[in-house]
């Protein structure tokens, strides 16, 4: 059976019956399908960090309506933001309009850096780590051999002379190690670790920090799509007057910081939400991200946007993505492990490549928004229900004073409260 990622009208759906559907879309198990509501135990997570005193939960939500390189994927994503799952599913199926998003990624290539100091001679240091590139390789492949025979492990070697820092020159030593499926921080750690006394003896310097870094310029992933201009059209503005205007809200990015952040922001909105459901390290996500955006020596936008010759709206996100789908938060929380399945068991490269389409959307949602209607109104629909929760409606009576709040367009805790005590009252 094929299956689509289309579920339409899943929204009004019960919360038993979009589980009874994803866990049919998934081949769930009972278990598994209870690890959706019921993920974390206590005892779980005083495994996993320190002084534990009790369990956050955050709204776990499915994307619709994506299909990447001809596959169709229901997307979950952790986050607590009215407007970020919706917005992402009507990207999405915007992009069918063009057939989807089409990724790629690169090989999972980590860096991890030795910072060299005291060097006596800046270029003969380098030359001597240059001359021994393929030892030092072989030695840190002598700390993972799991990782080697599964084709990853140390791959190349390079240096990076500082003349002029703060505390005088130092040599950088870059170790490039493929990670495979691992996110690979703990192995590029103990690798450049084990390599800092050989570094030292070939230099004569002395090795100061060695560690990963989260500028993963060589662990990329890309997505592309392109929206026909007849599906941008929207409360009587033209196709391709929207597409227009999206790519002037672009260029805005693109040139000026200030503005790049906040665009930035809405891309990491849905590439965040899966890396926190997948048990991903979405701060080291973000951390290289942000630094690739100012590789220029000016914080721009991640995304590009322009019109094809057809007239259509084209979009390209490109960007350092290290996540993992093995070790981890990702094999030790069970609800992790079930949004996993759910994304259809994917690889690093694989679950890379969706991040990067829903990034993508994330951030054709809010531009699109932000030039035809402006943000807020649709925002503040979807905020409703928040104001009515924390009004101090429950149950059936949240939707219905939040239904009441929109149709009046008074979307405020104050105005909720009169409608909660309205209802208590009937």
């Amino acid at each position: 059976m094929t299956k689509s990622a289309r579920l339409p009208e899943f929204y009004k759906k019960s919360l038993t019956d979009r589980a009874t559907t994803i866990s049919q879309w998934a081949d769930l198990t009972p278990a598994e399908t209870n690890a959706l509501t019921n993920g974390l135990g206590l005892d779980q997570a005083n495994a996993m960090i320190e002084n534990v005193i009790g369990l956050y939960n955050l709204p776990l939500g499915l994307a619709t309506n994506f299909r990447l390189n001809g596959t169709e994927v229901l997307v979950p994503m952790v986050v607590e933001e009215p407007s970020i799952v919706a917005g992402v599913s009507y990207a999405a199926k915007l992009a069918l309009s063009g057939g989807g998003f089409t990724t790629s990624s690169s090989e999972p290539i980590m860096i991890g850096q030795l910072q060299v100091l005291d060097l006596p001679d800046l270029a003969a240091a380098e030359a001597a780590v240059m001359a021994q590139a393929e030892r030092l390789i072989e030695a840190a492949n002598r700390h993972h051999p799991t990782i080697q025979a599964r084709g990853g492990g140390a791959k190349g070697i390079e240096c990076r002379p500082l003349p002029d820092t703060p505390v005088g020159p130092m040599l950088v030593v870059h170790l490039l190690y493929d990670c495979r499926d691992a996110m690979g921080a703990n192995a590029v750690n103990t690798a450049v670790e084990g390599l800092a006394p050989m570094v030292e003896t070939l230099t004569g310097g002395r090795v100061n920090l060695r560690i990963l870094s989260n500028l993963t310029d060589r662990r990329t992933a890309s997505a592309e799509c392109r929206i026909e201009a007849a599906a941008l059209s929207r409360n009587g503005m033209a196709g391709r007057a929207v597409v227009g205007s999206i790519i002037e809200a672009w260029a805005l990015a693109e040139a000026d910081p200030y503005r790049a952040a906040t665009h930035n922001k809405g891309v990491m909105n849905g590439i965040d939400a899966v890396a926190i459901a997948t048990g991903n390290d979405w701060r080291a996500i973000e951390a290289g991200a942000h630094a690739f955006a100012a590789r220029s020596g000016q914080y721009r936008s991640l995304t590009r946007w322009w019109q094809d010759e057809a007239g259509d709206l084209c979009g390209l996100l490109h960007l350092p993505l290290s996540v993992g789908t093995v070790g981890g938060a990702t094999k030790v929380h069970p609800t992790a492990q079930v949004a996993l399945k759910i994304l259809g068991n994917p690889n690093a490269r694989r679950l890379a490549e969706i991040m990067a389409a829903v990034g993508l959307a994330q951030n054709l949602a809010a531009i699109r928004a932000l030039a035809t209607e402006g943000i807020q109104r649709g925002h503040m629909r979807l905020h409703a229900r928040q104001v009515a929760l924390a009004a101090g409606a429950s149950g059936a009576q949240v939707q219905r004073v939040a239904d009441r709040l929109v149709q009046e367009d008074n979307i405020r805790e104050g105005r909720a409260r009169e409608l909660v005590a309205d209802l208590q009252t009937e």
